[in-house]
């Protein structure tokens, strides 16, 4: 399609560059040992402790770490680019702003793809300890894909918005820590005495925490995949539409 005219060419470049610098490897070694500390921790997952074949604790550690990981991957997208002026020589190519986007938006994705993959030992202990259900496990890591996707259009978004890295991140950390506080059960307890039942459950169907929840659980719902879906699409139109309007101005 002519509209997503580059899209390989700019997903190609920006993989490659991922591990093209020690940037990507510190990345996914933080992840890896993040991961790993908050699912077997005394404090936090209790993994070992509890013997279970369950990866709960790592599925719940997840939308935390990827609060502050996924900006780190996300910031420099875009905002470097505009920092430097490389936007209006990339879009002076014969590359289109959407197919420019989302080789960026899917080369990220790729990457956090990547580096969940490389948590399979995880998977290779809780059948140690028992039989769990791999059905309901690989539901579990197809709701890890789903987040870090949301979280990665957000912070494309902020990125395009600014020109500053640091503001890229510290806005697109702020935006994760929102969608994730609004799924507690303490915050939507709030949100009902203040606003009323009717609100409460709308701003339940937002939180990315229920949503994903279910999928570790293994309920597989078409809401839940219509509700990543159009966050993603649109935090990802979003993006496109701040961009354009800057490289207009």
């Amino acid at each position: 399609m002519r509209r997503f005219t580059g899209l390989k060419a700019v997903f190609q470049r920006e993989f490659q560059g991922y591990f093209s610098s020690p940037l990507g490897y510190i990345f996914i070694v933080i992840f890896l040992v993040a991961s790993g500390y908050l699912t077997v921790s005394r404090d936090f997952g209790r993994f070992l402790e509890l013997r279970q074949a369950s990866l709960d604790p790592f599925f719940s550690a997840i939308p935390w770490i990827f609060v502050v990981l996924v900006p780190a991957v996300a910031m420099r997208l875009w905002s470097e680019e505009r920092k430097t002026g490389a936007v209006e020589l990339l879009l002076t190519l014969p590359v289109t702003l959407p197919g420019a986007y989302l080789g960026k938006f899917l080369a990220g994705w790729s990457f956090l793809g990547v580096a969940l993959a490389l948590t399979a030992p995880v998977v290779y202990q809780a059948e140690r300890l028992g039989n769990p259900d791999l059905g309901v496990v690989a539901i579990g890591y197809l709701g890890c894909l789903l987040v870090a996707g949301v979280y990665l259009a957000i912070g494309m978004a902020f990125s395009a918005a600014t020109r500053s890295q640091v503001v890229a991140f510290i806005l697109g950390v702020a935006g994760r820590v929102l969608f994730l506080l609004i799924g507690l059960p303490q915050t939507q307890q709030v949100i009902g005495s203040l606003a009323g039942g009717y609100v409460e459950q709308v701003v339940s169907s937002l939180s990315v925490v229920d949503h994903f929840d279910n999928l570790t659980r293994g309920l597989v719902q078409i809401g839940t995949f219509f509700f990543f879906a159009a966050f993603t699409v649109g935090w990802l139109t979003t993006g496109m539409l701040v961009l354009d309007r800057t490289k207009a101005s």
